[in-house]
């Protein structure tokens, strides 16, 4: 299994930057343009164990997979979401954001990935897997999150 944990500090509310991470398929879209459905299967009322179909494009191949709600905490201070699902039956991996108010137009954002392959031969992949996608990701949250604070 490969993990991949990032922090970076994003100048915005940490309000804002959660609506990304829980909110709309279209606030959604603006850090994952991939996504192209979110729909709920299952929801929860502690939210925790609600399942999410989401599609997802790669070039001309769309993607579908079920995203379960692995830990959710919504606090005023303090925000974090887990998710886990299999891809493409071959990695199963889970995604933690975490969010921490530095202080009212300040956020820390540290984002946790794990890729555990299910199949022997995909682990030769995971050898030559970087961070780039996680540091790209961590990025484009921040660009988007600290757009729409100056507008």
């Amino acid at each position: 299994m490969k993990k991949w944990t990032k922090e970076i500090e994003i100048n915005a509310p940490i309000e804002q930057v959660w609506k990304f991470l829980d909110g709309s398929v279209e606030n959604m879209q603006q850090i994952m343009p991939q996504v192209v459905e979110n729909k709920p299967i299952k929801i929860t009322e502690e939210v925790v164990g609600s399942v999410y179909r989401q599609k997802y494009r790669e070039g001309k191949r769309t993607e579908e997979y079920d995203i379960e709600t692995l830990e959710y905490s919504n606090a005023t201070n303090e925000k974090k979401l887990k998710v886990g699902f299999t891809l493409a039956k071959m990695f199963e991996i889970t995604a933690f954001y975490e969010l921490n108010k530095i202080n009212d137009n300040k956020t820390s954002f540290t984002y946790t990935v794990t890729n555990r392959p299910l199949k022997w031969f995909v682990k030769l992949f995971l050898l030559f897997a970087t961070d780039k996608v996680v540091v790209e990701f961590l990025e484009r949250v921040k660009n988007v999150a600290e757009a729409e604070t100056s507008r």
